[in-house]
């Protein structure tokens, strides 16, 4: 265990430095690319150009807004493929993303969802019911909490497709929020929900060590000292803040969760705690990446960034289909 310290902490080193140059990639390119000495004077000496008014109001917001959503992706879908032992599993197997998108339309449906704001509220409330009802059916095992979100999924999935068939300026609502992006949503304070996902990773390293343990099975937790209920509804509680956060604020940017476990597993060695720091970093570089590449990909517009990760993500579900049963969780 020792002897594989420095590489894991060599790992996480260059993969926060890469973090870093693509997080100046992020404010520099785009439609209008944006020198990096301009993106240094737009604070060291702001003039009001469009390039400073670019760079600070629209592309660092954008960039922060990224390594947040991709940490809260990233480290919610560990927490899942962990808890459940299976590594197909990710957040909106929980019915997160369900719930979401089931309170937008039923807040399009009843006037409440007239701005991106009230949105973001709808969407974070629809999360967290979904992840209680889920762990109020399944809690007492892993396959249970499974079967149970993959059922309310279902469910709501159908109502809100029966709903936005019967009012149209559900669609148009539903439509814009469905999309998974990152574009527009600087215009949201977004103070809250930030806060949300920064103090829901602190607590998720916290929780890393007793998931550790309880990852070897409940008996060998028990015999640890580990309290295997208070520990899945720790995880539970985490997921439903950093999932429910996220998509609130970006929308069902999907296959995140999936894709950053398995990209992080090799390098955490089968160690819980090193897993969770690496998806954090790893997030948002996957989704940083993608984001940029939904700018340049056409000339004419934007491709959102849930399209991006859902054409990354393919290759890398098929793959870990081939692979189900032989992943180390």
């Amino acid at each position: 265990m020792k002897t594989d310290l420095p590489r894991r902490s060599a790992i996480l080193v260059a993969s926060a430095a890469l973090l870093v140059v693509v997080a100046g990639a992020g404010v520099s390119i785009g439609a209008h690319t944006v020198a990096p000495a301009e993106i240094w004077r737009a604070f060291a000496d702001y003039a009001g150009t469009d390039d400073h008014l670019i760079v600070r109001e629209v592309r660092v917001p954008r960039v922060i807004l990224g390594i947040c959503v991709g940490a809260a992706l990233g480290a919610s879908g560990t927490l899942v493929q962990t808890l459940t032992r299976n590594p197909l599993a990710e957040p909106g197997l929980l019915g997160v993303t369900a719930g979401a998108g089931f309170a937008i339309n039923m807040g399009g449906a009843l006037g409440l969802a007239a701005s991106q704001f009230a949105q973001l509220g709808l969407a974070f409330a629809g999360s967290v019911l979904s992840a209680l009802v889920v762990y109020a059916v399944g809690r007492t095992s892993p396959l249970r909490l499974v079967l149970a979100g993959i059922a309310l999924t279902s469910v709501l999935a159908g109502l809100s497709l029966g709903m936005r068939l019967l009012f149209p300026e559900v669609l148009d609502q539903f439509r814009f929020w469905s999309v998974g992006s990152l574009a527009g949503r600087e215009q949201v304070s977004l103070t809250v929900p930030l806060l949300v996902i920064a103090l829901a990773l602190i607590g998720t390293m916290a929780v890393t060590r007793p998931l550790n343990a309880l990852v070897l099975g409940e008996q060998v937790a028990q015999a640890l000292g580990g309290h295997t209920v208070r520990t899945r509804l720790g995880v539970l509680v985490l997921v439903t803040l950093l999932a429910g956060a996220a998509t609130a604020v970006a929308g069902p940017v999907a296959f995140v969760g999936l894709m950053v476990p398995h990209l992080a597993r090799r390098a955490a060695g089968g160690s819980v705690p090193w897993l969770m720091a690496h998806t954090m970093v790893l997030g948002p570089i996957l989704l940083l990446v993608s984001d940029i590449a939904s700018r340049v990909l056409l000339p004419t517009g934007e491709v959102p960034v849930g399209v991006v990760t859902a054409f990354l993500g393919g290759p890398v579900l098929i793959w870990a289909v081939r692979r189900y049963g032989a992943v180390s969780l």
